[in-house]
This record gives structure tokens, sequence and C-alpha cells, in this order.
């Protein structure tokens, strides 16, 4: 295994970055054989590999709130700021890149007007799911077989 991969590996195993990953010289040797993750987590806990401490300095308070916030507090409506979906992270984005995607491989069977207005329901966020498109499709007229359906459906 080549270090680059090493080092790697023993970020996700100690949860830091890859830039604070240092390997020590006289284990250099070492870090190109570990195969596995067990490898690598061997020479973590020997002393080979380890990470640099982050230099920020951060304040009793803010470590305070975070341990708070890992509980679960302050996480009630009065701080809530945005609908649920809007706190949901990037789950609009990934629906919609989604049903595109199904629309892009349909084109080529699609004349331009339903094609644009199929695209514009899209982006409006009339349909739920990939699947829920497929079937408006389908209740449009547009003939897509029951085989062909269930690809589109996962793709």
């Amino acid at each position: 295994m080549s270090v680059k991969l090493t080092r790697r590996i023993a970020a996700e195993v100690m949860g830091k970055g890859i830039s604070k990953v240092r390997i020590k010289a006289d284990a250099l040797k070492d870090a190109q054989t570990a195969i596995t993750r067990e490898d690598v987590r061997a020479l973590v806990s020997k002393g080979s590999i380890y990470a640099v401490k982050s230099k920020h300095n951060e304040s009793t308070y803010s470590k305070l709130l975070a341990e708070k916030r890992t509980k679960g507090r302050g996480r009630g409506q009065g701080r809530r700021k945005g609908t649920r979906k809007a706190r949901q992270g990037l789950q609009y984005q990934k629906k919609i890149r989604g049903q595109r995607r199904v629309l892009h491989v349909l084109k080529h069977e699609l004349d331009n007007e339903t094609f644009k207005k199929y695209y514009r329901l899209v982006r409006g966020g009339n349909f739920a799911t990939k699947a829920s498109l497929l079937n408006h499709m389908v209740a449009g007229g547009i003939k897509i077989d029951q085989e062909r359906f269930e690809k589109l459906r996962h793709l």
C-alpha cells in the first residue's frame, strides 16, 4: 500500500484531516507495507502514525455549548430558523438532480414541448420522487414499459 493511502485511512481512523496526519520517519517502511485498516490502526496505537494537534483556541463557552448541543440541548422550536425541509440540507438538490437525470434519459423520446413542460414541473417541485414523475408521465400518455420504469426509477 502506498503511504498516501495509509495516510488517508489513518485520517479516517483518527477522525482528522489528511493534512494533520504525520508518519514518523523510522516507521515509513511499516506504513508502506500496511495493507489493511487493522494494520493502520496498529500503527496508530503504537504511535508510529499520529495527528498534529489543531492550533486554534476554542473558548470554554463554545466548548460547553457544543457539548450541550451533542446532547440535544438548544435545538428546540425557539432556535429554529427555516422550515424542516430547509434544515435538512441538500435533500432538495439531490431530488431535483435525480428527476432531471430521468428527464435527460427520456429526452430523445419526448418532443421539445413535452420535455420543457416536465422540466418546468420538476423545477417547480411538483414531484416528490422520480417514481411520481414517471407515473405522471405515464398518465400523460407517454409509453414507458414496466421494466424501463424500474430502471429509470433507480437511475
